[in-house]
């Protein structure tokens, strides 16, 4: 899973495979979580040769934002977050994040995340996600997966659904791909 869903040139710094200061990550599901694997650039340091704190929790707002979209289908957006930075994320360093979802009360999800290098739990925090609502019911993308029936299959991911396993946009939309953030409302969702 990875920015492209949204389509080519979209602007978001975590998850844009062409952005050009951007953390370009991709993200997978395993088991009952999502995780994504990097090695911080000397562009993302604070001070040298530690990852700035902002970054850091940058990171974990996108884990656990691709958490939410890998393990239930959904977006939503970032209303709390607690976390706790516990040791420096080294610049140059296989870092690990992971998320999984700690708390599902429907249109609010609370979703637990570490930042890692070498085993070691750099950041941990706690992230509250609301659901964005439910688009019209006449989106044939939204539709099809809220029944449970992906429309596609994308070859070489392993993920069933439209356009990465999540939906795409709806019918007024469905021919133009994302080009930022305020077209995100215009998204189906489940």
């Amino acid at each position: 899973m990875d920015g492209t869903i949204f389509g080519e040139g979209q602007p978001c710094f975590g998850c844009a495979p062409d952005h050009p200061a951007g953390f370009r990550l991709r993200f997978r599901v395993e088991g009952d979580s999502v995780v994504t694997r990097f090695v911080p650039a000397e562009r993302f340091q604070g001070p040298p040769g530690i990852m700035h704190g902002g970054l850091v929790m940058t990171l974990g707002d996108e884990i656990a934002a691709w958490t939410l979209v890998g393990l239930k289908h959904q977006f939503g957006f970032t209303s709390k977050v607690e976390g706790r930075l516990k040791a420096a994320v080294r610049i140059g360093v296989e870092t690990e994040a992971r998320g999984r979802i700690a708390e599902d009360r429907g249109r609010m999800v609370d979703l637990d995340v570490t930042v890692s290098q070498a085993e070691q739990v750099c950041f941990e925090g706690r992230f509250r996600f609301v659901i964005m609502p439910k688009a019209p019911s006449d989106c044939s993308a939204a539709s099809s997966l809220q029944r449970g029936k992906p429309s596609a299959a994308i070859p070489g991911t392993g993920i069933l659904g439209t356009r990465s396993g999540i939906p795409t946009p709806c019918a007024e939309s469905a021919t133009k791909p994302l080009r930022n953030s305020s077209q995100m409302t215009t998204l189906c969702r489940t």
